[in-house]
């Protein structure tokens, strides 16, 4: 991330600063596992926690667990709109029923199964500047498919996983800090968006976790927008494949909250969850100076980011 960091600078050098992270409204990473592409943009504070309540079931060693807790991350947009600094975490508890002999028996445990702090920063964006320029002599040129809509945003993320303390979700001899990455790939058409996570967690340890994230998102309405995702997880501790769906609904432009639902395909556990939260930002972002008057599109992408709506995987530019 050292290096990440250098070329932010550098970028900050030239006379023409990069502004196409910030959004006139929340830019939530809820509901969902996945990250967008995007930063929050700078002077953004920002606070995305939820509770959830869900069960497993295992069929071979015959459990029956209630799982109930919380999630938060807290993302702040620091030196330019391409960069976000977070931190993210987790607690949870459980009681899991056993039968032995006849009678049921109950454990217990709880911790905080995450906690990772990190920084995302944008490496390409191809929505900025960008136009699309109507064809004047040809209806079925402008009607064609555009092959460049294929093209994502790319961003980076890299973090550290914090383990300073006894920890039941914690294999013996983990080390305390162990590095956490990600690519993130973000598409942005119209009121549909899908986002992309490629993520490799704690592989310098002996259970490292390879996850694969798809995330397909569609505002109905500016305030209103509902989500599919499916995630794949591969571990040596822990392996499954996840679908969740749900929706989030703009209170304000600071403001969002959301529901969502979460089941798995297999019986080793055979796992559901339900979850509920909210965004809510601190904005203190200051639009940034240029060199010069504004281009003609920079003056469009300036008017039409004050009448889009809220969900963070509708088109930042």
């Amino acid at each position: 991330m050292r290096k990440l960091q250098v070329l932010v600078l550098l970028i900050l050098g030239t006379s023409y600063t990069i502004n196409a992270q910030y959004t006139e409204t929340l830019n939530s990473n809820r509901p969902g596992e996945s990250q967008g592409a995007f930063a929050v943009g700078t002077g953004v504070y920002q606070l995305e926690a939820g509770g959830f309540y869900g069960n497993d079931k295992h069929a071979l060693y015959k459990t029956n667990t209630d799982i109930y807790g919380a999630d938060y991350s807290l993302r702040v947009g620091v030196l330019t709109d391409i960069l976000e600094l977070n931190f993210m975490g987790s607690y949870q508890a459980e009681t899991t029923t056993l039968r032995v002999g006849g009678f049921d028996e109950e454990y217990k445990r709880s911790n905080f199964p995450t906690t990772v702090i990190g920084a995302k920063a944008l490496l390409y964006d191809p929505y900025k500047n960008a136009e699309d320029k109507p064809n004047l002599y040809s209806w079925k040129a402008n009607q064609r498919f555009k092959w460049k809509k294929l093209i994502p945003a790319i961003s980076v993320y890299g973090g550290a996983n914090l383990n300073f303390w006894d920890n039941p979700y914690t294999p013996e001899g983990e080390g305390s800090i162990s590095p956490k990455a990600a690519i993130i790939t973000q598409n942005n058409w119209g009121r549909w968006v899908l986002v992309l996570n490629f993520i490799a967690d704690k592989f310098t340890e002996e259970y490292s976790t390879y996850q694969g994230i798809a995330t397909l998102t569609h505002a109905v309405t500016p305030r209103f927008a509902v989500f599919g995702e499916f995630q794949t997880i591969i571990s040596d501790l822990y392996a499954d494949d996840l679908a969740r769906a749900g929706m989030a609904y703009l209170l304000t432009k600071n403001l969002q909250v959301d529901v969502s639902g979460l089941v798995n395909f297999k019986d080793t556990p055979e796992r559901w969850q339900v979850a509920g939260g909210l965004s809510y930002r601190l904005d203190f972002h200051e639009e940034q100076e240029y060199s010069g008057e504004a281009t003609q599109s920079e003056k469009r992408r300036r008017s039409r980011s004050e009448k889009r709506g809220f969900f963070r995987r509708k088109n930042k530019n």
